[in-house]
Formats: structure tokens, sequence, C-alpha cells
């Protein structure tokens, strides 16, 4: 997939509009998705991406491999195992192929550069030092315990960005695998396959069924037999969660939201006005095109 194809299907408008997500409102959730497209500008970013194309990756080799590198060169196996909610075959195969064409040096200077040179278009007036500073504070609260965490643990392996926009895109960036490492071992725990994550959060935010699984490289035949297993369960059927799936799928976020509170501790009073100010710029990024629109692509984690 190219950039220009990517754009189309992940950055547009949603057709309709979207009813009210059905994610709880908590300073944790509000603080992730206030960080998320400042996190993922490396993802999004036409500069980044002109950078991935000129090393020989499209959008999806690109998006994998530098996601991935922060963890060093793994096995393909262990990228899939981290990146948890995508189709195994394509993962492993994007990955393998992105490794050929391009270094891990590489690689990493291009999604730094990149997103730096992006913020700088986007968000040329910001102050954002104190705010790295209080995300590196809630950050440095969750680094002496990196069990489980592989993704975090390869971005806190990597060197803090001298420019303070590349220090805000860093700190968003380890918020949100971190958050995204403790919310897939929850999941886990709760005895739930990596296409069945995608299934019970797809009713726990409101998409319909399969339409955000299916982007995440899963046949038809494969969600189908997750469905099921999920009916079979007893934890979903044909109307969306039943009791017993909303129940299961509100402990695994009480989880999440537990691992956040030495980071949330951490930040302190400056909590709400941090949040405000990262809302903000995300805005800003958004607004910019280098951000996904769709509310519900934006918090579906």
């Amino acid at each position: 997939m190219d950039y220009a194809t990517a754009r189309t299907v992940f950055l547009s408008e949603p057709e309709t509009p979207r009813p009210a997500p059905g994610v709880p409102d908590t300073p944790a959730r509000r603080l992730r998705d206030a960080a998320e497209p400042l996190a993922t500008i490396s993802f999004w970013s036409r500069a980044v991406n002109e950078r991935f194309a000129a090393l020989g990756l499209d959008f999806l080799t690109g998006y994998v491999w530098g996601r991935a590198a922060p963890m060093g060169e793994p096995v393909a196996p262990v990228v899939v195992a981290a990146f948890g909610v995508f189709e195994p075959g394509l993962i492993g195969s994007l990955y393998e192929q992105a490794r050929g064409l391009a270094s891990r040096e590489e690689v990493l200077a291009a999604r730094e550069e990149g997103s730096v040179e992006s913020l700088r278009r986007l968000l040329a007036d910001a102050d954002v030092e104190d705010a790295v500073e209080q995300l590196r504070r809630g950050i440095d609260a969750v680094t002496a315990d990196l069990a489980g965490r592989p993704l975090f643990a390869g971005l806190v392996s990597l060197p803090w960005p001298a420019d303070p926009l590349g220090g805000l895109w860093h700190a968003a960036g380890l918020l949100r695998e971190y958050r995204g490492d403790v919310h897939q071992a929850a999941n886990v725990a709760a005895g739930l396959t990596g296409l069945q994550m995608n299934l019970m959060t797809e009713h726990w935010v409101g998409w319909e069924p399969t339409s955000y699984a299916a982007t995440r490289g899963w046949s038809p035949e494969a969600m189908a037999a997750a469905a099921a297993e999920l009916a079979g369960r007893g934890l979903a059927d044909e109307r969306g969660l039943t009791g017993a799936g909303r129940r299961l799928r509100a402990g695994i976020e009480e989880q999440t939201e537990a691992a956040l509170a030495p980071v949330l501790d951490a930040i302190g009073p400056d909590l709400p006005e941090l949040t405000r100010r990262l809302d903000g710029w995300s805005a800003q990024v958004t607004a910019g095109g280098e951000a996904p629109p769709d509310r519900f692509k934006r918090i579906s984690g």
C-alpha cells in the first residue's frame, strides 16, 4: 500500500457520523487519547513516509519496521507477538520484506527526523518543554520494571531526541506503547486471542462488527470463527457484548487503567493542564492532515 492510498483509507472522515463511543471517561483515558495523534505522527506523517519511500519502503512496510525497530532486530514471530492484534502472516511478511530494504539505523533516523519536521510545521509556535518534562516524569515512574512491555522497552532503550518537539513525540510514543503493552497483557490474561481483542474492542467502542478488525489483515473466515468462539463463551452475540462480555471488557480496561496509575501520580496536579495542552496540539496535528480525523480510530486501543 502506497502512502497516497493509506491517506485515502485511514485519514478520511467517516462516511456517517459516529455515535458516542462506549469507552469510559477517566483521567488516564483522556491523557492517552490527547497524546495519540502526537505519538502516531511517525505513522501518518508525509515527511516520515517520504523518507521511508526513499529507503524503498511503502506505507505498510514502513509502519511495521518503524514501529518494530526500537526493539532491535528481533525475529518475525517476536514482532508478531508484540503487535498482537494484527494477522500474524501479514505482519511477519511485511517485517521480513522491510528488513531486506532498509537498515534499522536508517528507519530510526527517518521516523525521528520526519516526525520532528512535521511537528515543526504544525506546531511552529508551541512551547512544549514543560509538557515534555511532565510526561517524562510520568514515564520515569514506570521504567524500573519492563516485564511484559516489549514495545515500551524498545522505546526506553533509545536516546531522547535533542529537539523539544522530538521530545514531545518520543514522550507521547512511550506513553502510548506502555499503555498498549499492558492493555494487551490484560487481554491475554482474560483468555482472548489477538483477533478476539479486536472484536471485543469493536463492540466496546461502537464499530460495526469486523469493520476495525478487517483493517488489521484478518480474513472474513477468521473473523467469523473468532466471533463464534466469543459467542460460545457467552461474551458476545449478534447484538454486541453480552453482560458477561461487558464485564470482562470493563475489567480489562480497569486493569489497564491501574497500570497507568503510577504515571498519573508522578505527573500529579499538572495532569489536567497537560492533558488540555496535548489535546490542543493533537487537534492541530489532526487538522493538518497528519492523524486520522475519525475519533473511533483514535480511541480504539
